[in-house]
């Protein structure tokens, strides 16, 4: 569905060029659920913004649903916007118009298309479980209300990516879970392709793959592993009838570092605290049977292993 390779984003002033992207490659598939997660400034929403057709890339390859975003006119990318993705911000004030009821919001997309807007903003404010609110203004929302509400809209022209800017940042862990169920029914039902960026990391624990985006490359991934199999074995084996249902779904992330296309990676900054290696500094890399090792300075020197 997505897939971004050795992309590029520059910022120009009259003085200034600041790379927010340099050279990063990500795939996401079709009706993944993921998240995307990285410090400020390491070039997350900048991502966001360019699959959402809000800005242009500067150099590489972006195509979202077989769509080269580089190549769109702007009458091109309006048909994008509208068509193919949705958007949910952090900030209710960008996602929906105070003096219109809930219902009123979700239908406003809808009104360029020939969609039977009533009935289907009915049938989204039901799914997000919002149905006995629809005649409510924003003042009489609370914050996942509002949110609920933007995840609708984001969906009332049925994208193919909804793509979600920090849906979570301004609402309780109660909340936050009522926001995350909701894109995963949507996700299960439509097929939807979701991507959220994110800095809860208990969020973002929830999801099969988290990305994680350090100076505007990819750096790791965190792939969620399930145990269930191994447990059903485990059961049988022992005939061990207090291991219920819900243990079979035991799952933890694992991280892996990302090779770009030249075998680049990057090193999580606290392992290089440890070894009181700074960015410039030299090592000594090894192969060890299937193995590959990374010797800090002082070991060159020694020759220890």
């Amino acid at each position: 569905m997505i897939v971004c390779d050795n992309l590029v984003k520059i910022y120009k002033t009259a003085d200034l060029e600041v790379v927010a992207l340099q050279g990063l490659d990500l795939t996401v598939e079709e009706g993944e659920l993921m998240a995307i997660i990285g410090n400020s400034g390491s070039g997350k929403s900048t991502l966001l913004n360019m699959l959402g057709g809000l800005d242009r890339p500067s150099a590489g390859t972006l195509m979202v649903n077989g769509i080269d975003l580089l190549k769109l006119s702007d009458k091109e990318l309006v048909k994008y916007k509208r068509e193919t993705v949705g958007f949910v911000w952090q900030n209710n004030a960008r996602n929906l118009i105070p003096y219109l009821t809930a219902q009123e919001n979700v239908e406003m997309p809808m009104i360029f298309t020939d969609r039977a807007r009533r009935e289907r903003a009915r049938e989204l404010l039901d799914m997000v479980g919002l149905s006995h609110r629809r005649n409510s203004k924003l003042s009489q929302l609370s914050g996942g209300e509002q949110q609920r509400v933007a995840i609708a809209i984001a969906l009332a022209n049925n994208p193919k990516v909804l793509l979600a800017d920090e849906p979570t940042g301004a609402v309780d862990t109660r909340t936050a879970q009522q926001i995350l169920d909701v894109f995963r029914e949507f996700n299960r039902t439509y097929g939807v392709t979701i991507v959220i960026v994110t800095h809860d990391r208990q969020l973002s624990r929830m999801v099969d793959r988290v990305v994680a985006i350090r100076d505007g490359r990819t750096s790791s991934e965190f792939i969620r592993r399930r145990y269930a199999e191994e447990i059903a074995e485990l059961t049988q084996t022992l005939g061990d009838s207090s291991v219920g249902e819900s243990s079979m779904y035991e799952e933890t992330h694992e991280e892996l570092a990302v090779l770009d296309r030249s075998g680049r990676l990057q090193i999580p900054k606290e392992y290089l605290e440890v070894l009181g290696l700074k960015g410039r500094d030299k090592i000594k890399v090894e192969l060890d049977g299937k193995r590959i090792i990374l010797l800090p300075p002082e070991e060159i020197v020694d020759g220890k292993n």
